[in-house]
C-alpha cells in the first residue's frame, strides 16, 4: 500500500476501533434497531453536508442505485443491528475476535470472484498470524468471567460474513463512482428501511434521552458512518477488499492500546505479542514480494 493507503487504513481502524466502546455505551440506554436508525441519520447529515461542499457526480440508471440500496442493507443496516444486538448477548472481546474473521471470509470470497484478489500462501499465513495475535491479545479478556451466548456469537458472525461478501460485491459492481454518492446512497435505503421497522419490532419507542448516549450515537453517525465510509470506500477501490477488511484486525489493538495510555492498564505479554502478530501480518500481506 502506498503512503495514502496506509493514512486511510489506519484511520478507518483507529475509528472503527472504538466504536465498539461507543456500541457497547449507547446499548444500555436504546435498543439496536433504534441506535442504528439514529447512526445512519447522523451518517446521512454528515454526507449530505460533503455532498454539498464537493458537489460529487451522482450515478443515473436504476440498476447502479438498486444495487446501491442493496449494499446498504448488507453492508450497513443487517451488520450494525446484529452487532449491536449481539453485544447485549456477549463482552466486547469476543465480538471483536468473532468480527475479526472478516478477512478469512474476504479473501475466499475475492479469490473466487475477482481476477486481481488473489489468495497466495503468504497472504494466507499473514491473515491467519493476525486472527492468532487478535486471540492473544483478547485472551486476558476472555478468561475473566466472559459471557458466552450462542445467538450472540452466531449474530456477530453473520455481520463479519456479511461485510466480507459485501466488500467483495462492491469492489466488482461500483467502479468509477464518487466516494460521497458511494457511501450515502447505500444509508439513505437502510436507514428508510430501518425507521419503518423500528415502530415495529422495538414498540414502544425510546430515543435517547441521556447526554452520554447522544454524544455515542452523535460519534458512531459522524466519524463512525460518514468518516468511516468514506475511508472504506476508498481503500477498496485502492487495495481491494481482503487488505481493506484486514481494518478489523486493528479494532482490539486499538482497544487494548487505548486502555494501557488511557486507563492504566498494565502493559503485558498480551499486548505485546498478540500486537506484534497483528501488526507483522498486516506487513507482510501488504507488502509486495
Amino acid at each position: 500500500m502506498k503512503g495514502k493507503d496506509w493514512l486511510a487504513f489506519l484511520g478507518l481502524g483507529a475509528i472503527w476501533g472504538s466504536s465498539f466502546l461507543w456500541i457497547k455505551i449507547a446499548v444500555q440506554e436504546i435498543q439496536p434497531f433504534t441506535l442504528v436508525a439514529f447512526r445512519l441519520l447522523f451518517g446521512i447529515l454528515g454526507l449530505l453536508a460533503v455532498a454539498a461542499y464537493s458537489r460529487p457526480r451522482f450515478p443515473s440508471g436504476k440498476r447502479i442505485w438498486l444495487t446501491l440500496t442493496l449494499i446498504g442493507f448488507t453492508n450497513n443496516a443487517l451488520p450494525y443491528v446484529m452487532i449491536s444486538w449481539g453485544e447485549l448477548h456477549i463482552d466486547s472481546a469476543v465480538a471483536a475476535i468473532l468480527n475479526s474473521t472478516t478477512p478469512l471470509f474476504a479473501m475466499i470470497f475475492a479469490h473466487l470472484f475477482l481476477r486481481d484478489d488473489r489468495l497466495t500462501w503468504t497472504r494466507l499465513a499473514g491473515i491467519v498470524t493476525g486472527f492468532l495475535g487478535i486471540v492473544i491479545l483478547l485472551s486476558r479478556d476472555l478468561t475473566e468471567g466472559v459471557r458466552l451466548n450462542l445467538l450472540g456469537q452466531i449474530a456477530v458472525l453473520l455481520a463479519s460474513l456479511l461485510y466480507a461478501g459485501t466488500s467483495v460485491f462492491a469492489r466488482r459492481t461500483t467502479q468509477g463512482i464518487a466516494q460521497v454518492p458511494l457511501a450515502l446512497i447505500p444509508l439513505i435505503g437502510a436507514d428508510l428501511a430501518l425507521w419503518v421497522v423500528v415502530p415495529i419490532v422495538e414498540s414502544p419507542f425510546h430515543p435517547p434521552s441521556l447526554a452520554i448516549t447522544w454524544l455515542a450515537v452523535v460519534w458512531l453517525g459522524l466519524l463512525g458512518t460518514c468518516v468511516a465510509f468514506l475511508l472504506y470506500f476508498y481503500l477498496l477501490h485502492s487495495v481491494g477488499p481482503t487488505r481493506t477488511t484486514l481494518v478489523t484486525y486493528v479494532f482490539p489493538l486499538v482497544g487494548v492500546v487505548l486502555g494501557v495510555l488511557f486507563l492504566q492498564e498494565s502493559l503485558n505479554w498480551h499486548l505485546a505479542l498478540g500486537g506484534a502478530l497483528v501488526v507483522g501480518s498486516l506487513l507482510v500481506v501488504n507488502t509486495r514480494r
